[in-house]
């Protein structure tokens, strides 16, 4: 009789493991959970994950008739274009992934993308900014904005908040940093601002001598920073190390907490634009953020809470295909209304999301609304 139950036991575990497969959608991140830019990939996942929990907290997803349990599957691409494409084609080799939420960096994500297309899992990145990343294919989309969007905002800040006389941009040696940089330069004239000086460094550049002193041979008062906090914040150090009076514009991934733990007092009057601002006194904003530091123990980023945004309207629109199939959950996507945590977010025919920004600074050790 025992070994009978203990049969019995053990199929019906088999079963019930084997049903929970079958009721569970699997979701991609993949991002750099490791190295220098891991804060990004780790905000992904951990945005990802709170997502998720809320919708199986409320019953999981509904697809037709059936209802399934969303989980999570974290992929650490190391910023690294190998270890991306190698990802990509993991990703995809899962039938019972729905979609993928990454990568991080746009060079990255240009890299992995044509994978995702050709195979037709739908991709969203919630921080590439390419201009050519979308038009990879209809399966490809980004809750961002392109970097001539975002960088429109910066240069307003640099020439007509800051009231800069002569602006210089630094960018980084990267694809996405040469983009950013030339967007920067473009706004910058396009808005009537006088610019004078690009300088370019390398990725992890720390020794920034030879460019301050070029930047203050050229009288700029204004620096536009194409960089993650890795490239600003040190930056941002060695002007202070030189007695250098120069106001500094990032990026909207700037808004981090490693650029005020590595930069110090530095950081202090560091502007940027971030189609989300913890800081926001929207209850629904605050609620969120609460949740979040209460799960992960830091407030959520702008391209975090974009994470969060972006796992929520990929679940969204394989609620409104109906069914799991990969070209119905894709066409849903385009039909997308999704009042999130960074924005109204709709998609255009080519999978590009439109974004509001708004002008933040460091005060005080803390990031704020912009003061001028």
């Amino acid at each position: 009789m025992k070994k009978i139950f203990a049969i019995v036991l053990t199929l019906a575990l088999i079963l019930s493991c084997g049903a929970f497969a079958e009721g569970t959608i699997k979701i991609a991140v993949a991002g750099p959970m490791t190295g220098d830019n891991a804060e990004y990939g780790i905000g992904f996942a951990n945005a990802a994950k709170l997502m998720a929990s809320e919708w199986n907290a409320n019953g999981g997803v509904t697809v037709g008739d059936e209802t399934y349990t969303v989980e999570i599957v974290e992929y650490d691409d190391k910023s690294d274009s190998d270890e991306a494409a190698i990802i990509a084609e993991n990703i995809v080799s899962d039938e019972d992934i729905w979609g993928v939420i990454g990568h991080f960096a746009s060079g990255i994500c240009m890299v992995a993308a044509p994978t995702y297309q050709d195979a037709e899992y739908v991709n969203i990145s919630p921080t590439s900014s390419h201009a050519d990343y979308s038009g990879i294919g209809d399966y490809i989309f980004r809750n961002n904005t392109v970097i001539t969007v975002e960088t429109r905002t910066g240069a307003e800040m640099a020439v007509n908040d800051l009231g800069g006389q002569a602006i210089g941009v630094l960018s980084i040696d990267s694809e996405w940093g040469q983009s950013a940089g030339n967007a920067m330069e473009a706004n910058i004239q396009d808005i009537g601002g006088n610019f004078v000086l690009r300088q370019e460094v390398s990725t992890d550049a720390v020794d920034f001598a030879t460019e301050i002193a070029n930047f203050k041979a050229a009288g700029c008062d204004v620096i536009m920073v194409a960089g993650m906090y890795g490239t600003l914040a040190p930056f941002a150090v060695a002007c202070n190390n030189s007695d250098y009076d120069v106001k500094l514009v990032g990026c909207s991934n700037a808004y981090t907490n490693n650029l005020i733990e590595i930069a110090g007092e530095a950081a202090e009057g560091i502007y940027a634009p971030v189609s989300f601002f913890a800081g926001s006194t929207d209850e629904r904003i605050q609620a969120y953020v609460a949740a979040y530091t209460e799960a992960y123990g830091s407030a959520p980023s702008a391209l975090t809470t974009q994470a969060y945004d972006s796992t929520g309207i990929l679940l969204e629109a394989i609620v409104r295909a109906g069914k799991l199939d990969r070209e119905a959950i894709k066409d849903a996507m385009y039909e997308t209304e999704y009042d999130g945590m960074s924005g109204y977010t709709t998609f255009d025919e080519i999978g590009d999301a439109q974004k509001v920004f708004t002008k933040i600074m460091v005060k005080d050790g803390a990031f704020t609304l912009a003061e001028f």
